[in-house]
């Protein structure tokens, strides 16, 4: 048996050149024609691009998901190109942001904003395009292991994708009667594995942690530290190819049944005992079957996200 979403038509949103980009990428390789959102034109566009030349088929739907005008403009924009949607992958979101005692009301309600107001409106929306024409289609939020785990720093991220693990549960009982399927994805910090994103990063210099307050009072106390890639009982992280795998086949057929549920790709780490440290040598999973032909050059305008 082979999965194939060939026929269908799939909205992702927040299609930056990480996560978002991947998952649209996998969704045109399996056979669906994507609809790519950003809020950033040139990154719609971009992820655009890599399809084409990856052999799929795709339209650039730039907009704001936290404006209903802007998301019923361009759902509205994929039905008169394509006629239908089956696909929604809710991936739009604000990555990172402060803890609790430095994090202001204004970043707070954006980032709770883009998520809660962003799911809510296409979910909303795509779902009414659904019933109209009959068709019993699959809706994926994509959520993070802060939704089910608390780790400081990031107090507005921590509750927004916390509230969207039971905003899938409710939305997916919304819709069972219609044979609409909302399923949710959690990442833990993937390996980004775009051609173009990767020759960025390096050109960069790597990781740059986020830009911290320099002003904290003297009683201010460091958070600690953390270790993703050391407590990752297979050793290896996941890459967005990994993920668009299983949500491509989340996405078809044969899920049919499958509502109301989390997933994850990543060696375990959610299974893994809080207390356990895996050892340092380990043997690693099979190797990444590459699926993305684009040539490593650095992204023209340094646009980052995904």
């Amino acid at each position: 048996m082979e999965v194939s979403l060939a026929g269908k038509v799939a909205l992702v949103t927040g299609t930056g050149p990480n996560i978002g980009s991947g998952i649209a990428l996998l969704l045109a390789k399996y056979g669906a024609r994507v609809a790519c959102n950003d809020l950033r034109p040139d990154a719609a566009q971009k992820c655009v691009k890599r399809i084409e030349r990856n052999g799929g088929e795709a339209i650039a739907i730039p907009g704001d998901v936290t404006d209903e005008k802007d998301v019923t403009g361009y759902v509205h924009e994929v039905l008169d190109t394509w006629g239908r949607i089956d696909i929604l992958i809710n991936n739009a979101a604000l990555l990172g942001g402060l803890g609790i005692l430095e994090e202001s009301l204004e970043g707070f309600t954006r980032a709770v904003g883009v998520a809660a107001n962003g799911n809510f409106l296409n979910t909303k929306h795509v779902a009414i395009s659904m019933i109209e024409r009959g068709i019993k289609g699959s809706i994926v939020s994509i959520l993070s292991s802060n939704a089910w785990q608390g780790a400081p720093g990031v107090i507005a991220y921590a509750f927004h994708k916390g509230g969207l693990a039971n905003f899938v549960r409710a939305a997916a009982m919304d819709l069972a009667p219609y044979g609409i399927r909302v399923n949710s994805f959690s990442p833990t910090a993937p390996e980004p594995d775009n051609p173009e994103w990767v020759a960025q990063f390096r050109a960069a210099g790597g990781f740059r942690p986020h830009p911290q307050p320099t002003d904290r009072p003297q009683w201010w106390r460091p958070i600690g530290r953390f270790d993703v890639r050391g407590n990752i009982p297979m050793g290896a992280a996941a890459t967005p190819t990994d993920i668009g795998h299983l949500i491509a086949w989340l996405c078809s057929d044969y899920a049919r049944l499958v509502t109301g549920c989390d997933f994850t790709v990543d060696g375990g780490a959610r299974a893994k005992y809080w207390g356990y440290t895996p050892p340092a040598e380990n043997a690693g999973p099979v190797p990444l079957v590459p699926v993305d032909v684009t040539p490593e050059v650095p992204l023209e305008d340094g646009s980052s996200g995904g």
